[in-house]
């Protein structure tokens, strides 16, 4: 008994701690919450409105109200009342968007040496309120953090957890009734999905089968080693809800070969070899807009099959000093993850052995021909969604999302596309599109609060905010979100930036680290 007390007391004291901690950063929820005269940039596509009053009653959107027009004072005797007890924001001159979904975030990594806390501020600091994880240190760590965010106990976005296929079997996965056994006790233990990275045809094809009869989403890497028997043709046509990277693509899109043009000391566990050949594959591929090239893409859509590019994550491959010299890691790159970026023989993403021009050049083109078929997969009405993948590859969680976002605009997409791709695509690859996704009555209060407009230019978006000349000639910095509301719980942005920097300069001081280029020593 003495020793139940003393459990309950522990969780009593936990629960407590989390919630104050939270509460450092955050207000709410609330009974009610009106943001006042701020400009709409919805997800789905339509074109910003304002000003409006947003009610929200118990995390529930219950008003959008139109309260003028710009450039005219608002009238108060058109504008929702506030409650006794209920809470506002003046955000007049201000742009608010639908709280953005990353559909491929990693919530650290042990070898990276980056905690949950470290990376959901991040996270939600750049206006991040919902996660996809597609696995991670394991499906009970994820789901007790994804319990904790739900209770808002934690600083953290929305969690969807989807486990790496054969997580937690006892032996190799080597049959279809072992793989249909492990996806059912996948679901019972709680999983919103699975990830797959391969596997024999007949494993794949069972797991995905059984996967959706419990309904179930899915999402694959298609890793070389089992490409060249089951690309994402294969996979779409099985069951799979979503592909990730680009890997599986060009394979469907062969014509004059079944596998890749590898060189003949190849080697898989060689990350050069691994990312350096990658990035001569879309070239190998059928040309755009050719008879083979729209045949692939025109199954993709009729099967409605969701694209999640990841762009950010190899843009190193093109320009390697432009990723390893971004603003951010100086002041919000712990030590340990700044060591994993390294050049390394071991390190996963840390393939810069002998990384140079030629090696930039291919991965140049290689981006012209998949930013080409991710385009135009979208204006034929396919879902193209925003992942991450941070934390590997000199990607900061955070920035490297709104990194995404810069990088589907380089691709064609026009500014609200980009929005959409973040949130009203992301809620419905998810399937929870009736709860997130865009502002409308009836749904959930995620919001993203910014007082510069992001059409203009993404790049007001980073924590760091964007660059600004005044007229008196002085170098400013403008942006950087301002609120970041998730359930109703209305986060400081700016504070937990704040707060990762501290996190950050403590790890520095301990260590006496300073940051350092590849190669210099001091």
């Amino acid at each position: 008994m003495k020793i139940e007390k003393s459990l309950l007391v522990c969780f009593v004291f936990n629960v407590i701690f989390n919630l104050s901690f939270a509460q450092e950063f955050s207000e709410g929820p609330f009974k009610q919450l009106i943001i006042r005269g701020v400009t709409l940039i919805n997800g789905n596509g339509s074109p910003p409105r304002g000003p409006l009053d947003i009610v929200v009653e118990n995390n529930v959107i219950k008003e959008i109200k139109v309260v003028g027009y710009p450039g005219v004072p608002i009238k108060n005797d058109r504008r929702p009342i506030l409650k006794a007890g209920g809470k506002e924001i003046d955000a007049e001159g201000m742009y608010l968007l639908p709280g953005f979904v990353d559909m491929h975030g990693h919530i650290g990594g042990v070898a990276q040496g980056a905690d949950a806390d470290y990376v959901f501020k991040l996270w939600m600091a750049h206006g991040v309120t919902t996660v996809r994880e597609p696995s991670g240190r394991g499906l009970d760590w994820t789901l007790k953090l994804k319990r904790s965010s739900i209770k808002n106990e934690i600083v953290a976005p929305r969690i969807f957890a989807y486990t790496a296929f054969g997580e937690g079997s006892e032996a190799p996965i080597s049959t279809p009734g072992m793989a249909r056994n492990w996806v059912r006790e996948n679901a019972k233990r709680g999983a919103d999905g699975i990830k797959l990275f391969g596997a024999a045809p007949e494993i794949i094809s069972a797991a995905l089968d059984e996967n959706k009869k419990l309904g179930l989403r899915s999402a694959c890497h298609h890793a070389q080693t089992d490409v060249a028997r089951w690309n994402v043709l294969n996979s779409a046509r099985a069951g799979l809800t979503s592909m990730e990277h680009w890997y599986g693509l060009p394979e469907a899109l062969f014509e004059d070969k079944t596998v890749q043009q590898y060189p003949l000391d190849y080697n898989y566990q060689n990350e050069q070899d691994r990312f350096e050949e990658a990035g001569k594959l879309w070239k190998q591929a059928a040309k755009p807009f050719s008879d083979h090239w729209n045949k692939v893409m025109n199954e993709l859509l009729e099967l409605d099959f969701t694209i999640d590019p990841t762009f950010n994550i190899y843009e190193a491959s093109r320009d390697l000093q432009r990723a390893r010299r971004a603003e951010w890691h100086e002041l919000y790159t712990l030590p340990s993850l700044w060591r994993f970026y390294q050049p390394s023989k071991i390190s996963h993403g840390s393939y810069w052995h002998d990384w140079g021009t030629e090696q930039e050049v291919a991965w140049k083109e290689n981006y012209r021909l998949w930013m080409t078929f991710i385009n135009e997969y979208k204006n034929r009405g396919g879902r193209i969604t925003v992942g991450s993948d941070s934390g590997f590859i000199f990607q900061l969680y955070g920035f490297a999302y709104i990194l995404e976002l810069e990088l589907m605009r380089e691709a064609g997409f026009h500014p609200l596309e980009v929005i959409r791709a973040a949130t009203l695509n992301g809620a419905e690859a998810l399937g929870v599109a009736d709860k997130i996704g865009s502002v409308e009555v009836g749904k959930l209060a995620d919001f993203v609060i910014i007082d510069e407009n992001p059409l203009k230019n993404l790049k007001v978006l980073y924590g760091t905010g964007a660059i600004r000349l005044t007229e008196d000639n002085v170098v400013t910095r403008v942006g950087g979100v301002k609120y970041t509301i998730k359930d109703g719980v209305v986060y400081d942005a700016k504070n937990l930036l704040k707060d990762v920097k501290r996190i950050v300069d403590a790890a520095k001081k301990k260590e006496n680290f300073k940051i350092l280029q590849p190669g210099i020593k001091e």
